[in-house]
């Protein structure tokens, strides 16, 4: 059995005409909630203590009360008095999938916006990093020691990758085609390259990558998570925007790349006796069914490879 978090409050009032889809979440929550092997739960928010640990005390105001606005609406969010309860949901999501997949094996939260988010300030429909908060969280509280996060969003992962320089028990890698710098999307990765640092590696690629390129890299770069570090818990970030007709995808990966994508994540973590959850993450293309088809996939390759 697949648990999964999921509450309506994870959808910010953001507007209907925002890039952001927010109503995915619902969407792919439907879809799942159909299938035996998945259970729907409700997580926790987390409190602003619990937002503390990473976050800066400015920050987490500005999110709370709107003031100062630039400040509050830096992940490209209007502000409203509903936002901050529905990313502490998002966020609680994603650490209670880290918890009970620590526990039990396996988890999801059908919840997105982490990677982009710094120490104090958000990027790229990014308001809190639920990945980075996981780590601490979980690490505080004896759950875990190492924890590994693997992103395969479309675009680099530059907040995670901020935050982890100076986190000794995260190892990350970014597998990306566009990098990400400052709120803005570079679809040339040849443009430029973020550089890595110990704990914190990326992979850039090249436009018009194969969904049997992208296996290869995979399986080139999955081990360096193991690489003199055995995490307790692998946290995987399934963006569903490198499909090939998302508007900023430069790649051409059709669904079923992604889910064999998916299945090369599964199949390494099982490999290696991983335990593992996994958030959304991504995906702008115009039909969004085709969006919750992505994520649904995710669970459904979960399934093959981990068994129901």
């Amino acid at each position: 059995m697949i648990t999964a978090f999921h509450h309506a409050g994870f959808a910010a009032p953001i507007g209907e005409a925002h890039q952001m889809p927010m109503r995915k979440f619902a969407l792919v929550a439907e879809v799942v909630r159909l299938d035996p092997g998945v259970e729907l739960r409700a997580p926790d928010p987390l409190t602003e203590n619990e937002l503390l640990t990473v976050h800066t005390p400015e920050y987490v105001t500005a999110i709370r009360t709107g003031l100062p606005r630039a400040l509050a609406e830096s992940q490209r969010f209007p502000w409203s008095p509903e936002l901050f309860p529905s990313v502490c949901l998002t966020n609680g999501g994603c650490v209670a999938a880290a918890r009970h997949a620590a526990r039990h094996g396996i988890a999801a939260a059908i919840a997105s916006g982490f990677h982009h988010s710094h120490a104090d300030h958000g990027e790229g429909f990014c308001t809190f990093n639920g990945l980075i908060l996981a780590a601490d969280l979980l690490k505080a509280s004896g759950e875990i020691q190492r924890l590994a996060i693997l992103d395969l969003d479309l675009h680099y992962g530059n907040g995670t990758a901020s935050l982890a320089q100076t986190r000794p028990h995260v190892r990350v890698l970014s597998i990306y085609g566009n990098d990400f710098m400052r709120g803005v999307p570079y679809r040339d990765v040849r443009i430029r390259h973020h550089e890595d640092g110990t704990n914190h590696h990326s992979v850039a690629l090249p436009a018009g990558c194969s969904g049997v390129e992208l296996a290869t890299v995979l399986r080139e770069h999955l081990p360096w998570l193991l690489d003199g570090f055995r995490p307790d818990l692998l946290l995987y970030q399934a963006g569903a925007d490198p499909y090939f007709e998302d508007p900023y995808s430069p790649l051409k990966l059709g669904i079923d790349d992604l889910k064999n994508r998916d299945r090369e994540v599964f199949e390494f973590a099982r490999a290696h006796d991983l335990p593992i959850a996994w958030v959304l993450a991504g995906g702008y293309t115009r039909d969004i069914q085709k969006v919750v088809t992505i994520h649904a996939n995710t669970f459904l390759a979960a399934k093959e490879v981990m068994g129901p």
